[in-house]
């Protein structure tokens, strides 16, 4: 597992994002890909259809992005984690404190709930009071599985050997990280 002061085998082009809601993953991706000069897969559009309702076509979608050269985007849904990291040459891991990926978590929902910003297909956040009765409440599903995919993390390396990871601890080791990669022409 490499830090953020460490250099990369080979120049990566098929890239995951991984960690816990709102350490910024969508948001390095997205700096990943115009830095690198390759695509940004948003894999929550894939995902969510209107009403927050599972697409029938996720499996095909997340099948037809990977299946490119130069990509890269966010390690999530069980559904294809695997498929994921199989086509992947570089995991970059979003390890942040959980004060910091949840003070993210809230205040991205705040801001998305009070301007009512149009996310995928339509949806919005839901209002602000569901917090309190709806147990996959985002805020309340980030607190509850902070946990849950640090050990598949630590030991990504067992089923996937090919990968290169890349552990960041923090905004800025990941900001110092990203500066040290050289910057590509878009696809």
């Amino acid at each position: 597992m490499l830090g953020a002061d460490d250099p990369l085998p080979h120049a990566p082009e098929r890239i995951l994002v991984a960690g816990v809601a709102g350490t910024g993953k969508t948001t390095l991706s997205a700096r990943l890909a115009a830095r690198l000069g390759v695509v940004h897969v948003e894999i929550d559009g894939l995902h969510w259809g209107p009403d927050w309702t599972p697409r029938a076509s996720f499996s095909d979608d997340v099948d037809a992005a990977i299946a490119g050269d130069r990509w890269v985007i966010e390690w999530q849904y069980r559904i294809a984690r695997e498929r994921l990291a199989q086509r992947a040459d570089l995991l970059v891991w979003l390890d942040y404190p959980i004060r910091v990926s949840m003070a993210r978590v809230i205040r991205r929902t705040l801001h998305r709930r009070l301007r009512r910003v149009e996310l995928w297909h339509g949806n919005v956040e839901p209002p602000l009071w569901t917090l309190l009765t709806h147990r996959d409440h985002i805020v309340r599903w980030a607190w509850r599985t902070r946990s849950k995919h640090r050990e598949p993390l630590l030991r990504i390396h067992e089923p996937h050997p090919h990968l290169t990871v890349v552990r960041l601890r923090s905004q800025a080791e990941t900001d110092r990280w990203i500066a040290r990669l050289p910057a590509s022409s878009p696809p």
